[in-house]
């Protein structure tokens, strides 16, 4: 591989030197005993297996430092320290964070694209690859894993890599937890959390509401959630848990501005989301089941199933004058979802050739059944309201993907992985909004293929692992993609065809476990080369059309460390250097505009570093710095807008009091301390040219938490 581009500019020569600076000087640290480390088992891999034997890269986040003074609202507060991840918070919550893995799904402009994301085994992720975070409660939950690399393709379409969240179990005896959080821009939050176990009954229920006012105008949000979790042991030979899920969001939305815009007023709001009142509200309700049962020493069944409804009621700012066309389909989405499905696992452990042999085999099956109504944004001479009927549709979705993985330890110190999944997504769409130049949209289309994987580690030594793995992954439209065909002409986009990719990736692992400095550390090497890109074709009066491109190639480099030194310092940091390319060009649906190759791919950066540093002088005291740089992000295909790159620091202190069964935590942050100016998130391809989302400068919060135990 080749990294000139990725590293040319970038400064990252300093950023390694300061890297591994720190790590010397933890390996120089003060020779106090650090507590032992506890063994991780990795749940995102079907085989599940101890951290430092997995067959893939993983980032491990455990629930504490997920709420150790954070919000706990947006998963870019936890886990900017995860290598290969890049994942900006927009600072509008009538859209999910932009998240990438990679490279895989940078283009998206809203939702998570590309990435699969499952929440206790259920997944946020639609049939089609279009997914969302804003259901993850972080109140409540005990780890989150970040899978990357080939072994994600086993998960499916649009598996550029894949998030686990995993809400704890409740066990021991009762406790009641409440927490309070106020900061800039009239942001608020209040939760209460109960977990315990009575009559072996596990449970963990948690509520919370989230308040803000915006850095910008337009941008003010309400969010409430509820997340409750019930685990037991029916027998000596099962384990049934029950989760249940409500989220509920109403936000508007300031949408994006120019360079020119931002460069005047960072606060700056274009005036069409003003003018629409640009807004959001999301309802979603979600429940699920999963019964583990081990049927003898050799045997596991697993079934897992669940069910959800989702609605969700946007107004954009699309101009009056773009929904003239009669195959315009308004400036209003009124969208409801009923979704389901399952998925059925069975494990088996033998012997084969004397040796350790696992399989797992399973079926999953998803379905959603979409009522998808677009309107007019506008009645007469108001604006921002709900008008004529210009879109109605019955849209379904479903997969049934059956897959299977075989982990065989053949010799000493050396273990195979391989694994397959039949991928099977099916689109079928019913129109029954037909008027005089807007015909009969309605088609089906299916996409189909084989995804294999296959990795080889060998164990260096007890504390060190080096792995090589492959996979070959697919990625189909979305509704979205094919919801609008180039040229203004009626119907869905069913032409458009799915990405293929294949993988490589070459890893090393290690676990240090010495007096005085232990943790665990990581590189990989990593290439991917996509055929059938999906691209932007046209993006005009605020709808934007797709198209299949030539190949791509995302290759680059990933560093990651969590390091306990001595007992008072904690050290965490990642760097990743990524070369996103288009290898061959295109042009759009009308010819008039062209993209050649070489270019950076919309929407990646070429280098990012996050460094994370924490103090415990005391028990009761808990100090932290935390450092994140990424460089410039390409707005736009062609390249000719970029983000600017950026480095921020963030300051938070913690303080714990312990009175009897009473707990009480006070703690406070300070984010971007220098008070920098930075473009936070880019809306790629944006049609208006309005591609930057800006950051907020100096934040401040400040909260308490008080726990009793009964």
């Amino acid at each position: 591989m080749h990294f000139d581009h990725v590293c040319a500019g970038a400064g990252w020569p300093l950023r390694i030197a300061t890297l591994s600076g720190l790590m010397a000087l933890a390996q120089g640290a003060a020779a106090q005993t650090s507590p032992a480390l506890p063994e991780v088992t990795v749940r995102s891999t079907l085989v599940e297996s101890p951290l430092e034997y997995s067959p893939a890269s993983v980032t491990i986040v455990d629930g504490e430092r997920v709420r150790d003074r954070q919000w706990q609202v947006n998963l870019s507060e936890s886990l900017s320290t995860t290598p290969g991840l890049l994942l900006q918070n927009r600072q509008n919550y009538a859209q999910d964070l932009q998240l990438s893995i990679r490279g895989h799904g940078a283009r998206s402009t809203f939702g998570v694209r590309g990435v699969q994301v499952f929440v206790d085994g259920i997944p946020a992720t639609m049939p089609d690859g279009q997914g969302q975070t804003n259901n993850i409660d972080l109140q409540s939950v005990e780890r989150i894993e970040v899978l990357r690399g080939p072994y994600s393709t086993l998960y499916g379409n649009a598996s550029g890599g894949v998030i686990n969240a995993y809400t704890e179990r409740g066990e021991g005896r009762p406790r009641i937890d409440s927490s309070f959080a106020v900061g800039s821009n009239g942001q608020k939050r209040l939760g209460l959390k109960a977990q315990g176990e009575q009559s072996g009954v596990g449970y963990v229920v948690s509520a919370s509401r989230y308040l803000t006012d915006g850095w910008r105008a337009q941008s003010a949000a309400d969010k409430n959630m509820f997340n409750a979790r019930l685990d037991t042991n029916p027998g000596d030979s099962g384990h049934l848990m029950l989760v249940a899920n409500y989220v509920d969001v109403d936000a508007l939305d300031p949408g994006g501005v120019t360079p020119a815009d931002w460069q005047a007023n960072a606060r700056a709001v274009a005036q069409g989301p003003i003018d629409y009142n640009m807004r959001k509200s999301m309802r979603q309700t979600q429940v699920g089941l999963s019964y583990d049962h081990r049927v003898d020493a050799s045997n596991a069944l697993r079934l897992m199933v669940y069910a959800g409804q989702r609605h969700i009621t946007q107004y954009q700012s699309t101009p009056r004058a773009a929904q003239a066309p009669a195959t315009s389909a308004g400036g209003v989405i009124d969208l409801g979802r009923d979704y389901g499905g399952m998925d059925l696992r069975w494990a088996h452990d033998t012997r084969l050739a004397d040796s350790p042999f696992s399989l797992v085999a399973g079926l999953a099956v998803n379905v959603v059944e979409e009522d998808r109504q677009g309107y007019n944004n506008f009645l007469g001479s108001a604006l921002g309201v709900k008008g004529a009927l210009r879109r109605d549709e019955r849209n379904t979705l479903n997969n049934a993907d059956p897959y299977l993985q075989a982990s065989w330890s053949f010799a000493p110190r050396w273990r195979l992985d391989a694994g397959l999944r039949w991928s099977n997504v099916k689109f079928e769409s019913r129109d029954h909004y037909i008027a005089p130049g807007n015909g009969d949209g309605s088609g089906d289309t299916r996409y189909r293929r084989w995804l294999p994987m296959l990795s080889l580690q060998h164990q260096i030594s007890a504390a060190t692992q080096v792995y090589a793995s492959a996979g070959g992954g697919t990625e189909t439209p979305t509704f979205n993609e094919i919801s609008y065909r180039p040229g203004g002409l009626p119907g869905l986009n069913f032409g458009l065809q799915p990405a293929t990719s294949r993988s490589l990736e070459l890893g090393l692992r290690q676990r240090l476990d010495g007096d005085a400095l232990r943790g665990h550390w990581s590189a990989a090497l990593f290439h991917t080369d996509t055929e059938n890109e999906i691209v932007t074709a046209d993006n005009t009066g605020g709808r934007a059309t797709y198209r299949n491109a030539g190949r791509t190639r995302r290759q680059g480099a990933e560093l990651g460390t969590q390091l306990q030194l001595a007992r008072q310092w904690q050290l965490s940091g990642a760097l990743t250097l990524l070369d996103a390319k288009l290898r061959d060009g295109f042009c759009n649906a009308a010819g008039t505009s062209c993209v050649s190759a070489g270019k950076r791919i919309a929407g990646t950066a070429r280098t990012q570093a996050a460094l994370g540093l924490d103090w415990r002088p005391h028990s009761d005291w808990r100090l932290g710095a935390d450092w994140r740089h990424v460089s410039a992000i390409a707005a736009n295909d062609s390249n000719s807008i970029e983000a600017p790159s950026y480095n921020v620091l963030g300051l938070s202190a913690s303080h714990t009091r312990q009175w009897g069964a009473w707990k009480l935590n006070a703690f406070a942050r300070l984010d971007n301390v220098t008070d920098k100016k930075y473009v936070g998130s880019v809306i790629v391809n944006e049609g208006n040219g309005r591609f930057y989302e800006a950051a907020p400068g100096r934040q401040w919060m400040a909260g308490i938490s008080l726990g009793y135990q009964f």
